[in-house]
């Protein structure tokens, strides 16, 4: 590591540091105030992200969106997300006891029944709305677990972020050998919750979706995990209500039908959230590179979008995946 990285890294710690310091001690209301003009801000200065979204937004609707109001869904989009950032530093305000004041939570009830007394499942979750309260809001009702979390280039701050991540009650995985650990903590009856909407290259454990009407490669955790250990998938999304409040949306879990791969348990997965960002898309993360590959000679795509060989192979697993099994030969019938 060379000595300007060093002090970067040192200088990013220190602001980080400084900002979790400060923030707690603002009103909720101008928490919510500030995050709101940072992510404005954000959206105005930031050109390369801002193109990014646009592209996304105009791949993904077409001409069902206006040029203004897709602007105008990108200012929102830094805005939650920006609001997301700052109300996890602001988050040591919240406790088992206050947290209700600030986030509610609708399907929980079901989420208890369908998951039994061990309440074990695998919580997928969105890079929309709130996401960092919807987990820290999971463990102060019942549903402490493993979370599975990114890497950071800065060393300093995965100690950083996962204290304030930890606070409720769940236990932070690295991404590396981060399965295997969600595994055995499914096998032993325990609760896990990651980002499904995660886009990793080919050469990584994934799988190809159809999102928003083009494919994309998002990782195939949930659904092996899944597909593994038989327990619940459970599709989770949060909602900003006024002042400042949000309300974490528990979907049904996802119906698996018997003998189902992981190729068919992530599209249903995304599915059933696809609905909900496409009635509100703003705080969905619309400045990630979503469709990073994109099929041979395929036309409507986001200008960032490559054409990959590795992605055609997952591709055609994932299409294989959608025929009806019923009519094809099993094993037993072909062997010999």
């Amino acid at each position: 590591m060379t000595l300007w990285k060093r002090i970067r890294f040192r200088r990013e710690w220190l602001a980080l540091t400084a900002m979790l310091k400060l923030v707690p001690l603002f009103p909720r209301g101008a928490c919510y105030w500030v995050g709101g003009v940072a992510g404005a801000l954000v959206a105005r200065f930031d050109a390369r992200g801002r193109r990014v979204a646009l592209s996304n937004l105009e791949s993904a609707f077409g001409e069902e969106l206006s040029a203004p109001r897709r602007t105008a869904i990108v200012r929102e989009s830094y805005q939650h997300f920006a609001r997301t950032m700052l109300d996890l530093f602001w988050s040591p305000r919240l406790t088992a006891e206050n947290f209700s004041r600030y986030i509610e939570i609708e399907g929980l009830e079901r989420l208890r029944l369908e998951t039994g007394a061990s309440r074990s499942c695998i919580a997928g979750a969105f890079h929309y709305g709130n996401f960092e309260w919807l987990s820290l809001a999971l463990a102060w009702v019942g549903f402490p677990g493993a979370i599975a979390t990114e890497d950071f280039k800065n060393p300093l701050l995965l100690g950083f972020f996962q204290k304030l991540r930890d606070q409720s009650g769940h236990r932070t995985v690295p991404r590396e050998g981060a399965i295997v650990r969600l595994y055995k903590t499914l096998r032993k009856g325990g609760r896990v919750a990651l980002l499904v909407d995660t886009t990793l290259p080919p050469h990584h454990p994934t799988v190809v979706i159809d999102c928003f009407g083009l494919k994309t490669i998002v990782t195939v955790a949930h659904a092996w995990l899944q597909e593994r250990t038989g327990v619940p998938l459970v599709p989770m999304h949060t909602e900003a209500l006024p002042g400042g409040r949000y309300r974490v949306v528990v979907h049904p879990k996802v119906e698996v039908r018997p003998g189902a791969t992981h190729q068919e348990i992530a599209p249903a997965c995304w599915d059933s959230f696809e609905p909900v960002a496409r009635k509100d898309p703003a705080p969905w993360l619309w400045m990630y590179k979503h469709w990073r590959y994109k099929p041979a000679g395929a036309s409507g795509y986001p200008f960032y979008a490559q054409e990959s060989p590795a992605f055609e192979q997952i591709a055609a697993r994932a299409d294989y995946a959608k025929l009806d099994r019923t009519a094809l030969p099993q094993a037993s019938e072909v062997s010999g």
